[in-house]
């Protein structure tokens, strides 16, 4: 037979054979997940390869096939013009983790890839918890710009309560795995599997662990089990295997029942999605999943995503499930990753302590001519939104930290920016003129089960500090702040450089730090080698 219908007829043998009984059907959703038919799908997938080799053509994973967001890096804002800058908090930290992927397999990742604030966030600060009833503590700290000296340095940090795990509250868990062909890798599915015995150890009596799988369609693995019975569970992990299409509509659908079934008020009602997030059959587009997960979490079960894999990783719609799940994103690319998110993290991933978290950052012209907020280009939000409790913003766990940065032109000096005509009505106010705090800060968030938002605020004054002088913290965060810049070949790196990167996280002690930071420095140091010009 001619090797180029041969591959034809594979693929429509690979098509046939990548369904699940009950195709994208979510009612007949809850039938048990059938092993030989993802097995069919797997063996039509061997055989789909060599037919394509035959073909001259690549296997799908070898093209890169990879999706980010594109990123429009933040301006320089005139305070005159733009007194208010809004953004949600956000505590993901899936883009360091790739980068570090990136590094690893001896490339630079694109520029899309690097979202500073998930690079900053990455990292714990030596914030102090809340005192008072609020969920989490506000700390604030302004220095000099070390890549551009004439500027000023706002960093702001929100600290949330910790929760011992011996105090957290019990879970209702619903593991979402994608068990398709694309996921039939190493540090794929079988990484995935690590993962989740991870978590399972850490599962207690009083928890609840449901197991839903997807590829053609979605299955139910195993129903609802107590957090004690580990060996159930972890079989019922062991038995995971891929083959066939991606219809995440259809898990998803049935892993936020079968979560609202066994759902318990007081208690962490969650869905953890692992997958590599490329969407194939079913529901596919990216408004289509973002609708369905803003849908789903209005009943008041979270979403947590863990993105696994290379190739075909699908960040931005990731991400933006994440972001409207009312949950976090983190890349998995080691088994040491998982732990943390997973382990080490453990309350902060299951527990959120405040919602819809906003911060509104008021700008006193007299002290401040411009200024521009570092990352969270997509968590910026309209001034009005900030008291608007129907707009949906981030959410903090139990013992999570959330760090931005501000870069300020001062007052009397070159304002930056696009300048617009001069306001014919408007003067500015004398209170500005005689007032010297900087800014004035302030936060909104609800409770995980409120509906009405809960205002903080606080007065921010620059003492006019060095950065010589700054907190070894704000040293190391700026210094991750510049490493992402260089990344991005970002057009506001001013005098940063990969040398100076890793200059300053050493001089705040990085080198001596916990293992995260001492890998920081590596890292920087292997990007360095990578952007040295050819033959250097």
């Amino acid at each position: 037979m001619d090797t180029r219908a041969l591959g034809i007829l594979s693929l429509l043998a690979f098509s046939a054979a990548c369904s699940l009984p009950g195709g994208s059907d979510t009612t007949a959703a809850s039938e048990p997940y059938d092993r030989a038919a993802v097995a069919q799908g797997a063996r039509a997938a061997e055989y789909l390869d060599s037919s394509v080799g035959a073909l001259g053509l690549r296997r799908e994973v070898a093209f890169d096939t990879e999706a980010y967001a594109r990123i429009d890096e933040s301006e320089f804002q005139r305070t005159t013009e733009h007194p208010l800058s809004t953004f949600a908090v956000d505590v993901d930290t899936a883009s360091y983790a790739n980068v570090r992927r990136f590094l690893a397999e001896n490339r630079l990742p694109p520029a899309d890839a690097v979202r500073i604030e998930e690079l900053v966030n990455y990292f714990p600060y030596a914030y102090a918890p809340p005192d008072g009833d609020a969920p989490f503590a506000i700390h604030t700290e302004v220095t000099g710009c070390p890549w551009e000296p004439s500027h000023r340095l706002v960093r702001i940090g929100l600290k949330a309560k910790d929760i011992p795990l011996a105090e957290r509250p019990a879970s209702n868990l619903v593991f979402l795995i994608d068990v398709s062909g694309s996921m039939d890798m190493p540090a794929k599915l079988q990484l995935v599997k690590s993962a989740l015995r991870l978590l399972v150890e850490q599962l207690r009596e009083g928890d609840r662990v449901a197991l839903v799988v997807y590829a053609g369609s979605s299955g139910l693995v195993l129903p609802g089990t107590s957090g004690d019975r580990k060996e159930e569970i972890l079989a019922a992990i062991d038995r995971l295997e891929a083959g066939g299409s991606t219809n995440g509509g259809s898990g998803i659908e049935l892993a936020y029942r079968i979560a609202a079934e066994g759902f318990r008020p007081g208690a962490s009602n969650r869905v953890i999605l692992a997958t590599d997030g490329d969407f194939n059959v079913g529901v596919t587009s990216h408004g289509e999943l973002t609708r369905l997960i803003e849908e789903k979490a209005k009943s008041g079960v979270f979403l947590s995503v863990l993105g696994f894999g290379t190739g075909n990783l699908k960040d931005a719609t990731m991400e933006q499930l994440a972001d409207r799940g009312n949950g976090n994103y983190a890349y998995i690319d080691t088994i040491n990753e998982a732990r943390k998110a997973l382990v080490e993290q453990l309350s902060g991933t299951l527990l959120t302590v405040a919602k819809d978290v906003k911060l509104q950052v008021e700008w006193n012209p007299a002290q401040a001519a411009s200024y521009r907020l570092v990352g969270y280009e997509n968590r910026l939000l309209a001034p009005e939104d900030f008291r608007d409790d129907s707009k949906d913003a981030g959410e903090i766990g139990a013992g999570h930290s959330v760090t931005a940065l501000y870069e300020v032109i001062p007052a009397g000096t070159e304002a930056g920016g696009r300048p617009v005509d001069p306001l014919k009505y408007q003067t500015q106010r004398d209170l500005a003129a005689k007032s010297p705090e900087l800014l004035t800060l302030k936060v909104r968030y609800k409770k995980p089960e409120g509906r009405e938002s809960i205002p903080l605020e606080t007065v921010v004054i620059d003492p006019g500090a060095a950065f010589a002088a700054a907190s070894a913290d704000s040293r190391f965060a700026a210094a991750v702040a510049a490493f992402g810049m260089v990344l991005r070949e970002s057009p506001h790196r001013g005098q940063a450089t990969l040398d100076a990167v890793i200059a300053m996280a050493e001089d705040a002690g990085a080198s001596a730090g916990d293992a995260h930071r001492r890998e920081f420095v590596e890292l920087a140091k292997k990007a360095r080698v990578l952007s040295a010009p050819s033959g250097s």
